[in-house]
Parts: C-alpha cells; structure tokens; sequence
C-alpha cells in the first residue's frame, strides 16, 4: 500500500514539474504570436499612410479602409463580406420582402459573378436570366477583379434606368448581352394554386412572410377541395429558391414533420452549435409530398429539402441542388454597418452536409423544353377511335349519371396533366408521383 501512495505521489510531483516546464515554452510561442499579428497590422498602418501620401490621385480614405475590410473578409469565403450601411439597410428589406433591383440572387467564383437563381416575376427572369450564367460585364464594365458587393453595386440603379448585362452561359458558344429594366422588387414569397386536387406551394424566397404565407394559402386549398380528405397530396416547389432566413426553413420543415430533428449547426466552437427540432403537428396530416429542386435551390431551400428527405416524409424530385451547407451571421458594427461572416455549417438530421454537394433527389428528373404542338396533332389525338367511337357500339348503362360525371371530371383533370406534361415536365411528374401514392391507398405506418 506504501509504495502506491509513494508511486502516486511522485506523479502527481511530476506532472506539476512537467507543467511548470512546458507552461514555459507556450506563453513564449503566444507573445511571438500576438508580437507578429501587431507587426503586420503595423505593416498595414504603414502601407496605408504611403497610398495616402504617395498614390497618383488623392484618395477617400474611408472608401480605401472599407475596400481593405471586405478584402480581408471576401478572402475566408465567397459569402463572407462588409455590409456598408446602405447595403446592410438593403438587406433588412430584403429580408422583409421588397428591395430595389434587377431580381437575381448570385455568388462569386474565382472572381467571376454567377447567377444563382433569378427571382420569380422579377425583370432578370422576364429578361431570360437563367441560373448558372455568368455576368462578366455590366454597361461594358468588367466584373473580373471587382469584389462581389461592387458588381452588385454596379447592377444597382433607379428604378425604370436600362443596364445592359453580358452573360457566358454553358453550351452557349458566344457570350451575349441582355438589357434590363431596373424595377422594384416586391417579392411574393409563396404562390399557391390547385392543378386538381393537387395543392402546389411555390415557395420563391425565405423571407418573413414565408410560413405565414404558406399556412394561409395551403388552408385555402384545403377548404377550396372541401377538406383534407379531398386532397391528393401537396408539391412544395422549391426549385430556383436562394434561400433567406434559417428561421424560416426550420418553420416550413416543422409545418410538415411531427417529431425528430430539422438541422443543426455546428461551427468551430462545438460548445456554439444549435440544433433545432420538430414541434408535434403536421398541416397535411401526413398526406404525401414531393419537394421540387434543382440546381437554382439553395440554402435555406436545402435544409427544407433534407429535412424532409432524411425523415422519408417526401420524396425529392428534380436535379441536384446548388450545395450551400454554410451559415451567415450578421453582426451590426458602429457607423449602422454590419459584417456577414460565415459561422458554422449545417447539417441536415442524418448527419449529412450538405457544403459543395449539394441535396441529390430521389428520383432525377431534368426538366424538358416545350414543345409546341401543331393544332393538326392535337385534332387527331382528339380523334383517336376507339370503342365508344365506332357506330353502332354498346354504351355501358352500367355508370349513374354521378358516376359518369365524376368520369368526366377525371378525363378533364388527365388532359391538363397531359399540357402541363408539356409546359413544366417537372411539376407533372411530381403530381404523378402523389397520384401513384394515393392509389395504392394508406401504407398502415
């Protein structure tokens, strides 16, 4: 027994002699540390003098400061920047649904300004912009070298001013120019419609108006088909959605799922990562769903898509999306500008993230190009023979008059799939998935 508590002893000596000893070595590493950080801002105090005494031009010293933050900040990620006060200002709006502007959300790739997605209704769409173009000049101006908040500023103006906009986009062999009417943006963030009895939530940015708009135009639906047990399912459409307010993706996720995690953050920090979690009731009363994505989905859109996806409460239909798996904080700074600095990554409730992967779906679907159909065609698939065509033929008496009207109205429904087919082959797929679910009948889950 002696010679344990001895043995313990002297380690317990030992370890304090050890810690005195490397206690050392470590203050010395962290003052050389603190020392080389003051020497390079010293460096920076130094170079901005000389650019003030020397440069060719008199400068605006606040303008050279403020260019050199938002290259400190633009250098750790393409969506980490300086919100000057007017572009902070802008962004409070934004996130209220109305802004000024040409109506496309974009990002920055080595240096290049790409389209994220065009906004629904808004003059960028109108005028042909597609997600994934590239804008390399404005007016004539290049982009290349611009940090991404002067690009944007350069597409800014007043409202009804042209711009003139040039755009490189994949399998186009030539860069070309599109002019652009400068106009308000009023953003709609949720349109809802019934393609029969099917409720399809269009879902264009995650703003505040987000959820509310979305309860209020599913419940007129419901009431619209007489109940809950009259709808075929609901297609959320979140295709060409930027994203917008984490909050407002963990609203819209809960609105469908009962239980279990949405998404959890997580940044460099684990002490500081946050997870969020599925309150009891569901809208739909786990009716089925499809979620639409595609290359255009991102962020906030993306967690909407795993969450849903992950819990198996609806089936993701479309291409892969834009794989933005990060967060932004905005943090106000004295002057009433903010920096947008990127804090942690999400993670969907599997565990996955998302970050430069992007949500794969279920089942692939690329959306088809219209096509227009000749009115002759149209007139001979009117007129296709079959049985009840041919003269003379047995009608079936079988059918009540309610029967043959409900009939009717199937045949209807079927010939606007068959042109919405045509018009939006994504959408259509969609709402023959719900139907195939419906006609199997409840899974007994």
């Amino acid at each position: 027994m002696n010679k344990l508590i001895i043995a313990a002893v002297g380690g317990i000596a030992g370890g304090v002699l050890l810690s005195t000893q490397v206690a050392g070595p470590l203050i010395a590493q962290e003052d050389r540390a603190n020392a080389s950080v003051y020497e390079q801002l010293d460096l920076f105090g130094d170079i901005f003098e000389r650019i003030r005494a020397n440069y060719v031009e008199e400068v605006d010293e606040a303008a050279l400061i403020e260019a050199a933050i938002n290259g400190m900040l633009t250098s750790l990620d393409p969506h980490s920047s300086y919100l000057p006060p007017n572009d902070f200002d802008d962004m409070q709006v934004q996130t209220r649904g109305e802004f000024g502007g040409l109506g496309i959300e974009v990002t920055q790739e080595d240096g290049f300004v790409r389209v994220i997605t065009p906004m629904d209704d808004t003059p960028a769409m109108a005028a042909g912009v597609e997600a994934g173009d590239f804008i390399t000049h404005v007016d004539g101006e290049a982009l290349l070298g611009l940090t991404l908040e002067q690009a944007v500023d350069l597409m800014r103006g007043p409202v009804g001013s042209e711009i003139t906009i040039t755009i490189v986009r994949e399998g186009t062999d030539e860069p070309f120019d599109l002019t652009i009417v400068r106009d308000r943006i009023r953003l709609t963030a949720v349109r809802y419609r019934l393609e029969g009895n099917t409720a399809i939530l269009r879902v264009s940015t995650f703003n505040d108006q987000t959820y509310p708009n979305l309860q209020e135009g599913l419940l007129e639906m419901i009431e619209e088909v007489g109940g809950l047990e009259n709808l075929n399912g609901v297609v959320l459409d979140l295709r060409n959605n930027p994203g917008g307010l984490l909050s407002q993706a963990i609203r819209v996720s809960d609105a469908f799922l009962q239980q279990g995690e949405i998404v959890s953050t997580r940044g460099r920090d684990p002490a500081d990562g946050e997870r969020y979690n599925a309150t009891p009731g569901d809208l739909i009363e786990g009716l089925p769903m499809v979620v639409l994505v595609n290359g255009g989905s991102a962020s906030a859109s993306e967690i909407v898509a795993g969450a849903l996806q992950d819990h198996r409460r609806a089936v993701i239909v479309g291409t892969n999306t834009f794989g933005k798996g990060s967060v932004q904080s905005i943090m106000p700074l004295a002057g009433n500008g903010a920096i947008r600095l990127t804090t942690s990554l999400y993670y969907t409730p599997s565990g996955r993230s998302i970050q430069a992967l992007g949500i794969a779906p279920d089942i692939l679907v690329e959306q088809r190009p219209v096509v227009e159909t000749p009115e002759e065609e149209e007139e001979s698939a009117a007129s296709r023979r079959n049985e009840a065509s041919l003269r003379g033929a047995l009608q079936n008496s079988t059918l009540t008059e309610d029967e043959l009207r409900q009939l009717e109205a199937e045949q209807a429904i079927a010939e606007a799939t068959a042109r919405l087919r045509n018009e939006d082959y994504q959408l259509a797929y969609a709402i023959d998935i719900l139907t195939g679910l419906n006609a199997l009948g409840p899974s007994g889950n």
